[in-house]
């Protein structure tokens, strides 16, 4: 097993199982917040406000049944993968690489407050409609910053 920084030698699971499966599920979750904030948003002002509550009202009973459990294995996994790197996240100030990591946890848990409040926060209205929007807008500059610190932290550590 490689030996990044700060990473545990005695694993509770095995490493690249943790890291295929977090993979898969990031991958399905950013796809997911990808394409509802830069493709179906604007595809749906184009089409008659009927077929639009119509579309979104799909779209959103679909993400209720899937995503929990997509965001429950990538929170999983991505526990698992931290308890690896124990020791670079009791001191995150000690490399860049723990504090990249401590960014992105950070960031990982306010997409799961996020989350929380979206599905927490059903309905109709104008209202709820701009804060759904809002909320995924934020979700994606959010995992933006994720992808960027998942990838900087094995390149920028010192």
């Amino acid at each position: 097993m490689a030996a990044w920084p700060g990473h545990a030698r005695n694993p509770v699971l095995p490493y690249p199982l943790l890291l295929i499966a977090h993979l898969f599920a990031a991958v399905m979750f950013v796809g997911a917040v990808f394409f509802e904030v830069l493709i179906l948003g604007s595809a749906l002002e184009r089409v008659p406000a009927g077929v639009k509550r119509r579309v979104e009202s799909a779209v959103a009973q679909r993400a209720r049944r899937l995503m929990p459990w997509v965001l429950a294995l990538l929170y999983a996994s991505g526990l698992g993968m931290a308890w690896h790197y124990r020791a670079a996240l009791a001191q995150p100030l000690a490399s860049s690489f723990a504090l990249m990591l401590a960014l992105k946890i950070a960031l990982a848990l306010s997409v799961l407050g996020h989350f929380i409040v979206a599905m927490r926060t059903r309905g109709h209205g104008e209202r709820i409609a701009r804060r759904f929007q809002r909320i995924h807008v934020s979700v994606f500059c959010h995992m933006l910053g994720i992808v960027l610190l998942a990838k900087g932290m094995f390149y920028f550590t010192g």
